[in-house]
């Protein structure tokens, strides 16, 4: 996708059954995967921290049970439908958790001050920005010093039978799962979204550019998902 107004309408398309589809085309991984990025975000008790790019919710919900009641948790995402579902998630549950804020927002120009967040958390958001390096960029500007990120994503294995599995998995599989809740469009974009995507890497090296002097890329998932775990000094 090229127009962010398209991205944002995809977004809010699928917000109703995200959550179930994430659960389903995973095989529920997509739990252990977020609950693996909070833990390389360096969250915890007290901590002021960020989910950029929240979706419904999920990761912010894992930072907010980090932090504790003495902490706070800010979930930012452009998408108002999915916004819409993460302020409606079991009530019972999230008021034992620290607040979360949630709001409205471009990953793109973070509407927070310099050194600001004790962690920041992203999952499957990096991929959909429109301009990786300024994304980046907001990462380092609001993160205190010291502090860490680390980002989900989905990822092209650079081993062939790794990407040939891949490439069947989202043909055969994702999409017509998707086309089943009439979603065939919002996710058949996931395979060209890939190939543009920096390879680990590659990502690596434009957090540098970016200003954090340590960048890490861990591949999980046969390498078919990655955690960049980025520290500002």
């Amino acid at each position: 996708m090229s127009d962010r107004t398209e991205i944002q309408e995809i977004f809010n398309r699928i917000a109703p059954v995200y959550d179930r589809l994430n659960d389903r085309l995973s095989f529920g991984q997509h739990r252990i995967w977020k609950q693996m990025a909070v833990k390389w975000s360096r969250a915890g008790s007290g901590d002021l921290c960020l989910d950029l790019c929240c979706g419904s919710g999920d990761l912010a919900l894992l930072l907010a049970r980090e932090v504790g009641t003495r902490g706070k948790v800010f979930g930012l995402d452009f998408s108002v439908e999915q916004l819409a579902i993460a302020r409606s998630r079991n009530k019972p549950f999230t008021s034992k958790l620290s607040p979360i804020v949630w709001r409205e927002g471009d990953a793109l120009d973070l509407p927070f001050a310099d050194n600001y967040f004790d962690a920041i958390t992203m999952g499957y958001g990096l991929r959909n920005v429109l301009d990786i390096p300024r994304c980046l960029q907001e990462l380092h500007r609001v993160l205190k010093p010291n502090a860490s990120a680390a980002i989900l994503d989905m990822h092209r294995p650079s081993s062939p039978l790794m990407r040939q599995f891949q490439q069947w998995y989202l043909d055969y599989f994702v999409v017509p799962t998707a086309q089943m809740m009439g979603l065939t469009e919002e996710y058949a974009y996931i395979s060209p979204s890939l190939d543009k995507f920096p390879t680990g890497k590659e990502q690596v090296a434009l957090a540098h550019k970016a200003g954090f002097v340590k960048a890490t890329h861990y591949p999980i998932a046969g390498a078919m998902m990655g955690v960049l775990v980025l520290k500002k000094v």
